[in-house]
């Protein structure tokens, strides 16, 4: 069984067998897919691994895209593998991170993955320590009670688009598999749907809405957007629902 879900932010306490009756059937042969922000690793320390502890306890494997709301100082520390056919970083030996540009064959299906995507969440401003203002920045926007703002190497991590490397590793993938996988898993949707959903462009979205135009694929599955809704019959986006994939 290969499920899907949307972002977790940390809290996963939709998988439980009250809100999840189906996990009492499932095993670590079956996959639970979580589109972006997972939260996972946050902290940095050992508040991390006691989450880690709790979610390797889980009867299914978990695999996520990487959201923006991840702390890819404390991802970056993992070492590279392979699973099933594409790069990943094993955070436990069921908790894994499906990285970006990859394409992974589960149960004889392919899924294409592209993690990231831009904070919207950041209308006060990107807070840098390293500069001499932050304090002061800080204590104006809470006099202001101003909270839309996020902190370099806490809250925000430049990390959170891709490189151009990741880009071009994506495009090496896909020329691979001939520009055709069956699903594509991403946290941010193409610019077409952003658009649609009132979501602002930026590079990642125009890189996805080209891989929308080129790529053969059944279904596209995303998160970010904090909503539960079947844009038609082949874009789902995904927050709390979580649906069988296979």
């Amino acid at each position: 069984m290969i499920c899907a879900t949307g972002d977790t932010h940390r809290n996963f306490s939709r998988f439980s067998p009250d809100r999840f009756p189906e996990m009492r059937a499932m095993t670590k042969a079956d996959t639970m897919i979580i589109c972006g922000d997972c939260g996972a690793l946050w902290y940095g320390g050992r508040r991390d691994e006691i989450q880690l502890e709790l979610l390797e306890d889980l009867p299914f494997t978990i695999a996520f895209v990487d959201g923006n709301h991840e702390n890819f100082t404390a991802l970056s520390k993992y070492p590279v593998g392979e699973w099933n056919g594409g790069k990943v970083q094993f955070l436990h030996p069921h908790v894994i991170h499906l990285m970006r540009g990859q394409v992974f064959t589960l149960e004889g299906r392919t899924f294409f993955t592209m993690g990231g995507a831009s904070s919207h969440d950041v209308e006060d401003g990107i807070l840098d320590p390293a500069n001499p203002d932050y304090y002061e920045r800080v204590l104006r926007l809470l006099r202001e009670e101003r909270r839309q703002y996020r902190i370099v190497g806490q809250s925000w991590w430049p990390e959170e688009l891709p490189s151009d490397e990741e880009y071009a590793e994506a495009r090496r993938t896909l020329d691979a598999h001939s520009w055709e996988v069956d699903y594509i898993i991403t946290h941010s949707p193409p610019s077409g749907i952003a658009e649609r959903l009132g979501r602002p462009r930026d590079t990642l979205t125009d890189f996805l809405e080209e891989i929308r135009r080129k790529v053969i694929y059944r279904q596209w599955l995303f998160g970010h957007c904090h909503e539960d809704r079947a844009i038609d019959e082949r874009h789902l986006l995904l927050w709390e629902w979580i649906v069988r994939v296979i």
